[in-house]
């Protein structure tokens, strides 16, 4: 499982793991993969950096990056109260309403909501770059596509690779157009933000159209034998998300969730944009449902819809509203259906891959070669 890209960064095996638990990117890293990092959920500069100090003391010298999510166009003076005052109060009402419907309790008072994600924020996202590059970090992805120039910039002035995230060829031209480093061909199929073609056809597309870049492939992804079919298709490695939502190590906040997804089928996901502003697939739930449907006042674009649903969503897993609870995650998600280490998911990566390693030369005929 070593490919050009994996030799170049200095990990065992081509398999790049995003998360937002510090914990499970530390466990991957030192299981032989990349841990990435994601920056969205931290408000403050000072988490990040603490959670960045554990990161280094638990690694054990590992290489690992860091994802954020910043528009390619840079946007000044707009800062969250002015987001905020743009958010119609029809909107407000519905999420009122729907709390309402289902007995969602209100945060105690002064309690402030654990999900603002204010990372999607461009002065957030920068000034977590600021943190961050002054740690070893050498990969930095962004979510949203190519980041702005002078971030590439940056980077490449400390000698840290960047990849973005593209949902089609097209999409991916324009980050080779924009110095990116490397490409994550994100499939239909996968958790989060994901365009609409799925990783069997955008794979080998993007190979085309970016060569010779490396190209990771995401979505759909959980096995090695997975792992495999994206290197056949040209790949340099894979980009893996949900795989790691029920591993020991990730710190979900809600039992009702982990037992949620383990019991979830790879039918049981839905793109929609209830979350973000912007389709993303995640756990259907009767709160995507109630977004999505014809008598729904409709989602806002990004980042207002983010901002609007923050507390109800923070509020909906504190108290674990069954109904109601969900969480980004893809259509592998059927496959989880046990919670393991991230070491134990590693070994069924490296055995899977193996076996279709021997199948592939048993087809071949170089069977025992």
């Amino acid at each position: 499982m070593q490919t050009e890209l994996s030799k170049k960064l200095g990990v065992e095996y081509a398999v790049f793991g995003f998360t937002p638990f510090p914990a499970v990117a530390a466990a991957i890293s030192r299981a032989g993969g990349f841990g990435v990092l994601g920056a969205v959920r931290y408000t403050a500069p000072d988490e990040l950096k603490r959670d960045l100090d554990w990161i280094e003391a638990h690694i054990d010298g590992k290489p690992y990056g860091l994802d954020v999510v910043m528009p390619a166009k840079k946007v000044e003076g707009v800062t969250e109260a002015d987001v905020e005052a743009m958010i119609p109060e029809g909107h407000r009402q519905f999420v009122k309403d729907t709390l309402a419907k289902y007995g969602v309790p209100e945060l105690a008072e002064g309690e402030v909501s654990g999900w603002r994600i204010t990372g999607w924020m461009e002065q957030v996202a920068r000034n977590q770059l600021d943190v961050a590059f002054e740690y070893p970090i050498r990969l930095l992805a962004n979510a949203l596509g190519s980041p702005p120039a002078d971030v590439v910039a940056r980077a490449h002035d400390q000698d840290v690779l960047v990849a973005a995230l593209a949902g089609s060829a097209r999409h991916a031209v324009k980050h080779k157009e924009g110095g990116i480093d490397i490409v994550v061909a994100q499939g239909y199929e996968a958790g989060g933000h994901t365009g609409d073609i799925a990783s069997m056809v955008l794979t080998p597309e993007v190979v085309d159209a970016v060569d010779p870049l490396p190209v990771l492939a995401a979505g759909g992804i959980g096995s090695g034998q997975q792992v495999a079919a994206a290197l056949a298709l040209g790949a340099q490695g894979v980009w893996l998300g949900s795989l790691w939502l029920t591993t020991t190590e990730a710190e979900l906040p809600s039992p009702r969730l982990i037992e949620k997804l383990l019991a979830a089928g790879s039918g049981d996901t839905v793109r929609s944009r209830a979350l973000t502003g912007k389709p993303a697939r995640q756990l259907r739930t009767e709160w995507t449902d109630a977004w999505d449907s014809a008598d729904g006042p409709g989602t806002l674009p990004m980042p207002l819809q983010g901002l609007l649903v923050a507390d109800a969503v923070s509020r909906i897993q504190k108290y674990e509203v069954e109904p109601l609870l969900g969480t980004p995650v893809g259509q592998i998600v059927g496959r989880m259906t046990s919670e393991r280490s991230v070491q134990a998911v590693f070994d069924d990566l490296t055995r899977g891959f193996e076996k279709a390693v021997d199948r592939i030369n048993r087809i071949a005929g170089r069977s025992g070669q």
